[in-house]
């Protein structure tokens, strides 16, 4: 008997992070099978009057949203990270500590309390992207942050605290551990191969064309060879871009297009708005070289064979390493066949 990854017990590893992760794909066979009960239409309203992100509405200590028309930020009102946060800490082994400063702020895709990512028109999604770099440009100029955070948790299941759809930006003085190990493998890589890692690897899988989901002329999305979740993507450009800054106006039409393909593919796999903790990982802005490292966005949702089934770390993940039961090609392959024009839109 030989061995083969799609019948077989076996770890793949992470390159980036050096991570591994176990597939177990005997176990279950088609993410899909059994029963797909469709969750009832998630009839939210454009507008809801107790809503503190829609326009007009009322924030925490009485600040008041501007009836805005397109995207919004502003400071979170709760935010985790501080600007005044006083300098301090201990060093002792056992109680290392150190005081860190920041910036949190919270990203409005649009004035719409209904319209999420898939559900946007191409022009209304560049808007999004064009204000992540915006915003990017700015915090990056100050002279207290070194690496900047974008992401979003969409759905109540991923912890959202209010279901119109926005994002967020945590802007740190620190850099984040899983930053500063992409950044060691990514030039480890670099050194010793002369090209990006992830640039190498996006041409691998275009060649390869198992995990490939999507793919335009700037960008490709993808299940990752060593993906954790079940429908976990990535989308990595196909030339080397670090951060956003690097991103010219046509780069941020097709990382729109990129985003909006994948997400409504994710909507459609089981009929409904897909949750998932998406962001993109990129450059520290600290003013140091980081050869090699290319910029990249995640995609971690956790449902597994329908709209309410989902994926849990538990036992063996919590205590040992990650494990999945399909293989990110089922998962590739799942969500290629998924037709590009949203469920809701047919």
């Amino acid at each position: 008997m030989e061995f083969n990854r799609e019948e077989h017990p076996h770890r793949r590893r992470n390159p980036l992070t050096g991570s591994w992760v176990l597939v177990s794909p005997h176990r279950t066979k088609r993410p899909w099978s059994g029963a797909i009960e469709k969750l009832p239409p998630d009839d939210k309203p454009e507008y809801d009057p107790d809503c503190y992100l829609c326009p007009g509405n009322q924030r925490a200590g009485g600040v008041q949203n501007p009836k805005y028309e397109g995207t919004y930020t502003f400071v979170n009102d709760f935010s985790a990270l501080l600007p005044d946060t006083p300098g301090g800490g201990t060093d002792d082994f056992f109680y290392t500590a150190e005081s860190v400063r920041g910036i949190c702020k919270v990203i409005i895709f649009s004035p719409s309390h209904n319209l999420t990512l898939p559900l946007m028109s191409p022009q209304q999604l560049l808007g999004v992207t064009e204000l992540w770099q915006q915003e990017y440009r700015e915090l990056a100029a100050n002279p207290v942050i070194n690496y900047i955070q974008i992401f979003e948790n969409k759905g109540a299941i991923m912890g959202c605290s209010n279901p119109h759809p926005h994002g967020q930006i945590w802007a740190t003085e620190s850099i984040p551990e899983e930053i500063r190990k992409k950044a060691a493998t990514q030039s480890e890589y670099y050194q010793k191969q002369g090209r990006p890692m992830l640039l190498d690897y996006v041409d691998r899988e275009i060649q390869k064309d198992e995990r490939v989901v999507y793919m335009n002329d700037g960008f490709v999305a993808l299940v990752p060879f060593w993906a954790v979740w079940p429908f976990e993507a990535m989308i990595l450009p196909r030339r080397q871009l670090g951060s956003l800054l690097e991103f010219t106006p046509r780069d941020l039409e097709l990382l729109a297009d990129a985003i909006r393909m994948l997400t409504i593919k994710y909507d459609n796999i089981f009929e409904t708005s897909f949750p998932y903790s998406g962001g993109m990982h990129q450059t520290p802005c600290d003013g140091k070289e980081y050869p090699g490292f290319t910029w990249n966005m995640l995609f971690y949702p956790p449902l597994l064979r329908s709209a309410t089934i989902k994926k849990f770390m538990v036992g063996y993940e919590l205590l040992a390493e990650g494990q999945r039961d399909i293989t990110p090609e089922m998962s590739a392959r799942k969500l290629k066949e998924l037709p590009a024009e949203h469920y809701l839109k047919k």
